[in-house]
């Protein structure tokens, strides 16, 4: 096993268009790393790259100890399993497992071995003599797991792997790789554009956008400490509330002031932005630090009165969205909370938890 290092990495193509700034990044032997952000964040190619499949135009990228820039792919010790499968279709499946370790002129008795043993962990040995056309999707991309696990690589590439499935096959996959991570006990590097997985999957998180790689950490303090408005609004279903506003100060007292609102900010918090009195700002709080005046009847401040446009019963929560500012904004109430489309309702908003932005670079001053 061999943890991965990127060192000021970059992508510059011909025409001049660079993917990925300045790369650096720490993934530890054994670690579970995620790679998340919307399209076209270069999360991808920055797992190409890693791969060989990618040329790297700047810095370095080292798997262990060894610099890989100028490495052949089948020479770097890592297996990728890519979003379409990529099997063989007139093969069956025990030879679409077998055919990497075929090339590289492994014994029988070897390659039969690693076949089995990589089938038994993924529960499809009775699959083994069949073609990919006679199986489902999620028994395709076990296929394409065990191809993987049969080289026995220092790290695993995944791009997008469940990306192809449907949503409740997803989930059952997500919890399978999470245990095949735990077995292995393998460097797995999983690129995503969906933060729900990113959240349930990963040791720690990458955010990325526009190639710039904007906060690594574990999920949960990337969720609760979020160190810029990007991250803040793309980690978090639904996301969190993000409104314009201005922080003001009246009898001693800090306020965050916005076209709908007037919030008291608590002491603790106000003591870091005491800088930007009177600074335009983003205000972020989260759907579920939201709640009716019912639940919230013992609070003293902190209302406000909006009104609801769409109501959605979740079963187990309920998520209420109301215009606040410009833009639509998510309240996450418990089950039973009185509220009703097209009526007002008045919410309680704890700013205890909410997050401050400076408005030109948009990192946190609140933190």
């Amino acid at each position: 096993m061999a943890g991965v290092i990127l060192k000021d990495m970059d992508k510059t193509y011909p025409n001049g268009f660079k993917a990925v700034h300045g790369h650096n990044l720490e993934i530890r032997d054994g670690e579970f790393m995620v790679f998340v952000g919307p399209s076209g964040c270069a999360k991808s190619t920055t797992l190409r790259m890693i791969a060989g499949l990618e040329e790297i135009t700047g810095g370095e990228c080292l798997i262990g100890d060894k610099v890989v820039n100028e490495v052949a792919p089948k020479d770097r010790n890592i297996a990728m399993v890519f979003q379409n499968y990529a099997l063989y279709p007139h093969m069956t499946v025990y030879d679409n497992m077998a055919f990497g370790l075929k090339l590289a002129k492994y014994p029988k008795d070897k390659i039969d071995k690693r076949v089995k043993e990589a089938a038994i962990i993924l529960g499809i040995t009775d699959l083994l003599d069949r073609k990919p056309k006679e199986m489902s999707g999620g028994q395709r991309q076990r296929v394409a797991l065990g191809r993987a696990i049969v080289r026995k690589p220092e790290v695993f590439l995944f791009d997008e792997p469940l990306s192809n499935l449907d949503a409740k096959l997803r989930v059952h996959m997500r919890v399978e790789l999470t245990k095949l991570h735990q077995q292995l006990k393998t460097t797995m590097i999983y690129v995503t554009h969906d933060q729900v997985e990113a959240m349930t999957m990963g040791d720690r998180i990458c955010v990325m956008e526009l190639g710039v790689i904007k906060q690594v950490d574990d999920p949960i303090k990337l969720y609760n400490e979020p160190q810029n408005k990007f991250v803040a609004s793309f980690i978090g279903s639904p996301s969190m509330n993000l409104l314009e506003g201005k922080l003001t100060e009246e009898a001693g007292k800090t306020y965050v002031t916005t076209a709908d609102l007037k919030l008291r900010i608590p002491e603790e918090k106000a003591k870091k932005v005491r800088d930007y009195i009177g600074k335009d700002i983003w205000f972020g709080i989260r759907p579920e630090h939201i709640e009716t005046d019912e639940t919230a009847k013992d609070k003293e401040d902190n209302y406000a009165t909006v009104e609801i446009s769409v109501v959605e019963q979740m079963g187990s929560e309920i998520f209420t969205y109301f215009t606040a500012g410009t833009d639509q904004q998510t309240a996450r109430l418990e089950p039973g909370a009185k509220v009703e489309a097209g009526k007002k309702c008045k919410l309680w908003f704890d700013t205890t938890r909410c997050h401050i932005f400076d408005k030109e670079t948009e990192e946190n001053i609140s933190l």
